[in-house]
Order: structure tokens, then sequence, then C-alpha cells
């Protein structure tokens, strides 16, 4: 089969249908790259059934290598799995512009009136309900990834270096990779699981299902990655022209040009690997903006649905509108200009490597090593989950029966109640949630 079929004997969901889907996922996907996930497998995986579970780890773990936030490359895969090129860029863009508008409102409130405590307040309704959704995504993830005694023991050594000795998940990622290669070679009968025969049953009546999507003769890749290359690129010449012809200061929008696509190649590892590279630039070298307007910025985005990583476009806003004095309309256009250039490597990135991703899967030792990057996906994921929990229920800092924010884990409980037991659909828990947060800010609580 060729890209964007699906599995014989199953509809194809209608490009509408699928369009509906990823624009109501850009106005709901809060909490970072986690809750992204867990969102995309409970609606893809277990309800709508549009990709089977083995398919969407595989993808997964790719996409955790790949440059970029992994939660919007994968979701430009499935489009592309779905509708070809079309669903791809229907899928990325819809997962990006919700929060991008929305941190455009944020950005001009806050330039003009300041900090929004209403905000933060329906943010801190909100966050209690987001690590529930994480621990949603961390038992569906590790229940089915750690199936064996290697993918639990690199999940273990994971979590223990970052939790407790604070490596970067990029190096934890390339350290794994390097692993999996050598055990590869020196023992490939240890990727070679008999529950992979269970698996491939399993994933029949899926509408993208990996055992039917191999052809006998691949087509050469060389071709379509340097015309799609050469697309890129005349993409992002385009606008270079338009500001040294009508802006006044070419200079400064060459140097955000250049800043932001670099940030896009260095972006392994999700955004918590990057931001702090962004900060210190943006902060202490380029001077777009203070300390205090870079913590607002994160504050911000924490606010928005869509990837962390669009803290950048708020970088973007407040580094053109303190450079021309002031100026809403530079603010936007250096916000446009910024979430264009972070983000247009990932089409390329994604729709370059798709093809890839189809001729690695059911190659065992391969597999076998994807398996092991999805182990250390599932040792991130944990130790979100106790970085955010700190944070909501420990405001205080101070892990004691004391410093416990009691409302604020009853709720985290009552919404894990709501989305396991009663499977209570995201769309609806956010604004209760949201409400929560607000009444607690109106009574003082």
């Amino acid at each position: 089969m060729t890209k964007g079929q699906l599995c014989t004997g199953v509809p194809q969901p209608a490009f509408r249908e699928a369009f509906r889907f990823w624009f109501k996922l850009g106005w709901i996907t809060f909490g970072g790259t986690a809750a992204h996930i867990a969102v995309m497998h409970d609606e893809l995986v277990q309800k709508k059934r549009w990709i089977s579970n083995g398919k969407f780890l595989h993808a997964l773990s790719l996409c955790m290598i790949l440059p970029g936030p992994e939660a919007q490359q994968l979701a430009i895969y499935i489009g592309w799995k779905l509708h070809g090129k079309r669903g791809g860029v229907v899928a990325g863009a819809l997962f990006v512009l919700p929060s991008m508008f929305v941190l455009l409102a944020l950005s001009m409130m806050y330039v003009r009136f300041g900090n929004l405590p209403l905000v933060a307040a329906m943010f801190n309704g909100l966050k209690p309900t987001v690590i529930a959704l994480v621990v949603v995504a961390l038992h569906r993830v590790a229940w089915t990834t750690l199936r064996g005694p290697i993918e639990g023991s690199v999940a273990a050594a994971a979590f223990t270096a970052m939790f407790f000795f604070k490596v970067s998940v990029l190096t934890i990622m390339l350290s794994t990779l390097v692993l999996g290669i050598l055990l590869g070679k020196l023992w490939p009968h240890l990727f070679h699981r008999p529950s992979d025969v269970i698996e491939k049953d399993d994933e029949e009546g899926y509408r993208i299902s990996p055992q039917h999507e191999m052809s006998a003769q691949p087509a050469s890749l060389l071709k379509p990655i340097a015309k799609l290359t050469t697309v890129v690129l005349l993409l992002w010449f385009l606008p270079l022209p338009v500001f040294y012809f009508f802006t006044g200061d070419f200079h400064f929008w060459r140097t955000l040009v250049l800043f932001f696509t670099r940030t896009a190649f260095v972006t392994i590892g999700g955004s918590y690997t990057v931001l702090p590279y962004v900060a210190q630039v943006a902060v202490t070298k380029l001077h777009w903006l203070s300390r205090a307007q870079m913590t607002d910025g994160f504050a911000l985005a924490e606010t928005t649905p869509g990837p962390l990583i669009i803290v950048v476009a708020f970088v973007g806003f407040m580094a053109a509108y303190n450079h021309f004095h002031g100026s809403l309309w530079m603010g936007t256009v250096g916000l446009l200009v910024t979430t264009f250039y972070t983000f247009l490597p990932c089409f390329l990135f994604v729709f370059a490597g798709a093809p890839l991703v189809e001729r690695t899967h059911g190659k065992p030792m391969i597999q076998g090593v994807l398996r092991l990057v999805t182990a250390v996906v599932v040792a991130a994921i944990l130790d979100l989950v106790l970085f955010l929990g700190k944070a909501v229920f420990f405001p205080s800092g101070a892990v004691t029966l004391r410093g416990l924010e009691t409302l604020s884990m009853a709720w985290m409980m009552v919404s894990l109640v709501l989305l396991q037991r009663f499977k209570l659909n995201l769309i609806y828990l956010i604004p209760v949630s949201s409400a929560v947060g607000v009444i607690r800010y109106l009574l003082g609580v």
C-alpha cells in the first residue's frame, strides 16, 4: 500500500471528519506533550480506531528522536497516513494555530494590562486535571510498552537518571539508541518477542494497520525528499524580501528568523531541553525581553492549548514589541514570524522521514531499539507527573503532609475517576475544571 492508504475493508475517515478532529484537538490539548499524547492515544487508538496501538507507539518513538515537538510531529504523521500531505499539513497546522492565536491575545493583554489573575485561576483549576490525564497516559503507554525485563530496566534507569541526577532527555535518548544497537548486534534474539505475533493480530480492524502497508518494491526516496526540501526552502526564503524592502530594520528580522530556525533544529528531547537555551540567548545575549517577562511568558504559554514550545511565539512578540517601541502591530508580526520559522522544519522532518517509518516497521532489531526509546518515553512521562505534581500539590515547595494542597489533590482524583471510570470526554472536563479554578479564586480558597 502507498502512503495515505488504509487497510483493506476498513472505511477511510472522510477528510472533513479528520479536519474536525484536528481542529478540536488544537483547542483542548492543555498540559504539554504528555497530555497531547494521552488525548491522541485515547481518541485515535481507543475510540476512533484510526491507527493501531503498535503503529502509534512506533511512530511516537521515531518522533522522539526527530528535532521538534514530538506530539505535533505525531499528529502530522497520522494526518499524512490518513490523507497524504494535505492531511499532515492540516493536522500539524491546527495543532499549533489555536494556541498561537490565544497566546497573541494574551500577549496583547499582557503588555497593556499586566498579569491576569483570572487567567491564572483558570489554569490553576486545569492543573489537577492535566495531571490526571498524564497519569492515564502513563498507565496506557507503560502497559503496552514495558512487556519485558529489558524495557523495564531501561525505563527504570532512565527515570533514575532524570529524576535523581537531572540528566537531559536528549542524553538519555542517545544513550538508549546506542544501547539498543549494541544489544541488537550482540544478542539479536533479545528483540524477538512471541507477543509480537499477538500484537499483529490485535491490530486488525484499525483504519491504519501496519502489516498491510509495506510494498514489495519500495520506491526511491531521494527525489521526493529533494523536491520537499526545495519547497520548504522556498517557503523559508519567501518572507525575507518583504522584510528587506518594506521594513526599517532588516537586521532585526534576519536575526529573529535565523535564531528561531536554529531553535527548530535543536529541539530534540522535548520542549524542556530547548527552552532554557531560548531563554538564555533571548534574555542575556539578544536582550529582546527581561528575565521577568520571560517567566511571565512561560506562565502565559502554559495557559494555552498546544505544545509548550509555543512560548517562543511570546518571545518573538516581545522582541518585536520592545524593539519597535511598543508597537502592537510589530509585536504581532514578530509572533507570526517566530511561529512560522519554528514549526516549518517540523513538516520537513516528518514528510521526509515518514516513508522511512513505514520501512522500519516489522524489522525486529529496529522495532526493538524503538521499544527501548518508548521505555524512555514512559520514564519521561513519570518524571513529568512527579514534577508537575510537586508544583500543584505542594506549592510551598515542602513535600510534607502540612504542605499538601488538599483541594487540588481532591480534584485530581475526581478527574481521574471521570476519565477512567466514566470515560468523560475531555472537551467537557476542561471547562468544568477551569470553572472550579475561578470559583476557588473568587472564594479565596
